[in-house]
């Protein structure tokens, strides 16, 4: 049974599941002895139930504790009241997730190798085997420090070496567990295929393991690294054990600058007579060593094949006029290694990605060779991953409903906004970390010192948060009225100045310059919203500051001495699809693109997502309701069921609609954004919010449009219309706090008006929905750690009580009052019963009725919902259209401002 957070035994508390495998469930835990953090293996319910596999797992733990070696990961002991292995926490990714982008270049994987060597080295001594080497048990921290894991399987088979004896240790020759594939490790789902494809021949028959098994394993390992594949890969593991025993690795496979020195060690290593393979993994480290000597020869070789392939670059941009298909690929080669032409014409390529609904959501790393972005599979939301120069991606696990990613300047990590928190991946694999509340985010940036500035929803300041995680403080602070947020950060290349974008009135709204070192924020420049790019080119004046004005990429030229632009801007790139993505009352403008240190840009060009309104039965979709529009927003149906309110952008400005079918009429005109209607219950007036003071303040007007736009209540913080009462008394709404996050207020729509708190805490309330009959409250709150949603009575009281369960936002109640709806986290419309006892709510088991492809996806848990409820029980959803979403991304490389 899996162990949830918070769980205690003896001095360990789980802070969380990293993994699970054949050999049991691994987890971060606190040792609150020793303040530190560790991993727990837990072992499988069938061998806590063997006490002489307890005994051995013990003795095993007390041995390898005394491997004192900084490529082995440490095995601090063994917590026999729950059956698990205490073992040094290992951050960053496995050699598996590195290998799943692809082959490793021959200058980082040979000292990956050498690590690797010395860590066998150090266990043969011992007289342990480790028998189970695979790119799964090998982790590669961000220092390129390379620690070998999972020697909890290991067996002390042989007598130890002269420095094992001089420690006092004893051998052990009980090989009955051996990892072979009769073992009920080899027989769980995922592992059999993986642990094979590194098996030696003798451990495919069945027989004893010796350190020259783990030698053979080793040969497997580098072959991948520098092959990208495995030596020995069937369809299946009759298959793979049969191409153990009877074939050869594809030497060819191996690059064509592979040291003599490294070929001589692989068919060394993975000579399947044992007696003639390799016999110590001491010599392998002499191999290694001579490889690095021989790649100085190497690199001569290599710098005369740079030299032939710049004079076939050169040759091939003037050919490229005539195959722009070949010198695409040449491009995208170039620009995947940091690199671009000093001349030649411009070029664009276009990278397709899967469908989403968040179409801003990528980010190019820095060093130019991998593209982040958010794609949709399986119904859910993630982020995805490719390098520039191949065809396929690859979906990260555990960053469902991610938005907004950003790299770390080493281009080995990504920070993210989900699920209400800001979090980091690496890369190269391992399952992602969550760093602060963060709900949801408004951009981040990370600095080269580790320090993350990010912008959140309730904090309209930019806040800082230390890499690995930690306490969140404020970096800037707002001089109101002149700006309203401050969000989407970029750090200066090399320090720890950095550039945001600061809304606020017509002569403060722009890109500002910060310092984590200094107080005081100045304004460079005037823009429409963000992201912003700092790039380098190799030209004269090659510091460019990017960013879009009125849907045009703009470059301007930046002098880095002095912080300051120069020149007048000059477009780059038309129509950068720009919107609200769901970043509503924060931003009037998000534009589509990205930037690499060296000047590569990946943009979105073209119409922005589209949607239509769509009715759907509890069964799916059954009908529409309108034509496709762009950027149309939280739609509200009339209480005769007639007529839609909703929220339409137009030309970069937000305003009220009434449609009807096809016809779309305008209702507020200010020049400022106007959305979130809200019906009376008679039909005859609408509730909505307008930033025509600069903040969003609660407005109405009549359905005809005659008269003017009444203000119902301003104050200095945003605000958001929930929804109005049954009895036409009261409206409720959601308002920002900089010190409680969001609160639910209400407001009187008669006498003085004056305005009482529904429920205001140090947690996240929003999305008020009054129940049919007006005595319940519906609404989200983050207080559990993740959207959820509540049920309060009203008047407001203490009693209140959670009906969604794994997450919910956009509650919305069935017309009799029985139901009450919500979107899940994964997009599903789901479907709760409501039976009141006593006063009392009886919330029934949730259901999910069908999946929803609405804008911005579970990541709009501040929006008003995105559809709404008939009398007759159908569900009317702005509904993302199949295949609008899918515009490519597409790589502008050497681009030429100077000439525009």
């Amino acid at each position: 049974m899996a162990l949830s957070p918070g769980t205690r035994f003896g001095p360990y508390e789980i802070v969380g599941a990293l993994g699970a495998g054949g050999m049991g469930e691994v987890y971060r835990a606190r040792d609150t002895k020793l303040n530190r953090e560790v991993a727990l293996k837990v072992l499988p319910e069938q061998f806590a139930l063997e006490s002489d596999r307890l005994a051995r797992f013990q003795r095993e733990a007390q041995v390898l504790a005394s491997l004192n070696h900084p490529n082995i990961a440490a095995i601090y002991g063994f917590e026999e009241s729950r059956s698990a292995l205490v073992l040094e926490l290992v951050e960053g990714p496995t050699l598996a997730d590195r290998l799943a982008l692809g082959p490793i270049p021959l200058e980082e994987a040979l000292p990956i190798a050498r690590q690797i060597a010395d860590a066998l080295d150090a266990a043969h001594e011992h007289g342990i085997v480790h028998r189970d080497l695979k790119p799964a048990n090998i982790k590669l921290r961000a220092d390129d420090v390379v620690k070998v894991l999972d020697f909890g399987l290991a067996k002390l088979t042989e007598a130890p070496g002269p420095r094992a004896q001089a420690s006092g240790l004893g051998a052990q020759t009980d090989l009955s567990a051996s990892p072979t594939i009769t073992t009920p490790a080899m027989t769980m789902a995922g592992m059999i295929l993986g642990t094979a494809a590194y098996m030696s021949p003798e451990q495919a028959k069945g027989r004893a393991a010796d350190k020259r098994s783990d030698i053979w394993a080793f040969g497997c390992v580098l072959y991948e690294m520098l092959t990208g594949r495995r030596p020995f890969e069937g369809d299946d593991v009759s298959d793979t054990l049969a191409f153990v025993l009877t074939k050869q690795p594809d030497w060819s496979a191996l690059p064509k600058a592979t040291p003599v020195a490294v070929s001589r060690l692989l068919r060394r290593s993975l000579e399947k007579d044992r007696k003639r393979r390799l016999s110590d993994i001491a010599d392998a480290r002499l191999e290694l060593d001579e490889a690095s000597n021989e790649r100085d020869t190497a690199d001569g070789h290599a710098s005369m094949a740079r030299g032939v392939l710049g004079v076939r670059e050169r040759i091939g941009w003037v050919i490229g006029v005539l195959v722009a298909v070949s010198v695409a690929a040449a491009a995208l080669f170039l620009a995947a290694r940091g690199r671009t032409p000093a001349d030649g014409p411009e070029m664009r390529v276009d990278i397709v990605t899967p469908a989403t609904s968040d179409p801003a959501s990528f980010a190019l790393s820095p060093d130019g060779r991998f593209l982040a972005f958010v794609g949709e599979s399986d119904g859910n939301s993630r982020l995805w991953v490719r390098s520039i120069d191949q065809e396929t991606a690859r979906a990260l696990p555990g960053t469902e409903g991610a938005t907004l990613p950003f790299w770390s300047p080493d281009s080995r990590s990504i920070g993210f906004f989900a699920s209400g928190n800001l979090k980091r991946v690496d890369v190269s694999g391992g399952m992602p970390r969550t760093l602060a509340n963060a709900a949801p985010g408004f951009g981040g940036a990370w600095s080269a010192d580790d320090m993350i500035l990010f912008a959140s929803t309730g904090t309209t300041s930019l806040l800082r948060v230390p890499a690995n995680g930690g306490e969140a403080v404020a970096e800037t602070t707002l001089d109101r009225p002149r700006h309203l947020s401050h969000s989407f950060p970029l750090f200066l290349p090399g320090g720890r100045d950095f550039i945001f974008f600061a809304r606020g009135t017509n002569e403060t709204q722009g890109i500002h310059l910060g310092s984590l070192d200094a107080p005081g924020i100045r304004r460079l420049t005037a823009a429409d919203g963000p992201p912003f790019a700092l790039v380098t080119r190799q030209a004269p004046e090659a510091h460019w500051l990017l960013y879009v004005r009125q849907g045009t990429l703009m470059a301007q030229r930046w002098d880095p001495s002095r912080k300051v632009l120069g020149g007048e801007p000059v477009p780059i790139v038309d129509s950068v699809v720009t919107g609200t993505g769901g970043y509503s009352l924060t931003i009037s403008a998000f534009g589509a693109f990205s930037a690499s240190r060296s000047g590569v840009i990946a943009y979105r060009a073209g119409a922005s997502v589209q949607t239509q309104l769509t009715w759907f039965d509890r069964s799916g979709p059954v009908a529409t309701f309108d034509a496709r529009d762009e950027m149309l927003q939280t739609p509200e149906l009339s209480p005769d069921g007639r007529q839609v309110a909703a929220s339409r952008t137009v030309e970069g400005n937000s305003d009220v609609f009434l449609m009807d079918g096809a016809r779309r009429v305008r209702r507020t005109f200010d020049a400022a954004i106007e959305r979130y209607p809200v019906w009376s219950p008679d039909g005859n007036l609408l509730a909505f919010v307008s930033e025509r003071k600069g903040v969003a303040d609660l407005y109405r007007k009549h359905v005809s449009g005659g008269g003017g736009d009444e203000l119902l209540w301003e104050s200095p913080y945003n605000k958001n219309v929930d929804d109005w009462s049954p009895d036409g008394r009261f409206l409720l709404y959601n308002e920002e706090d900089p010190v409680t996050l969001r609160n639910l207020w209400v407001l009187p729509l008669d006498g003085d008006r004056k305005r009482t708190v529904f429920l205001k805490t140090n947690s996240e309330e929003h999305r008020g929905q009054f129940s049919p009959n007006g005595r319940f409250v519906a609404y989200v709150s983050n207080e559990p750690g993740q959207h959820q949603i509540f049920v309060r009575p009203f008047p407001a009281s203490d009693n209140q009580w959670q009906v969604s369960s794994g997450g919910g936002i956009q509650p919305r109640w069935s017309h009799d009052g029985k139901e009450l709806y919500y979107i899940a986290l994964d997009g599903k419309l789901m479907a709760v019963t409501i039976t009141v006892v006593n006063g009392a709510i009886e919330a029934g088991t949730p259901k999910a009725l069908f999946q929803t492809r609405t804008p911005g996806g579970a990541q709009q848990a501040y929006s008003r919902p995105q559809y709404d409820v008939s009398s007759d029980g159908r569900f009317l959803i702005n509904t993302i259209v199949e295949g609008t979403a899918t515009s490519p991304i597409t790589l502008l490389l050497n681009w030429k401002p100077n000439k525009k």
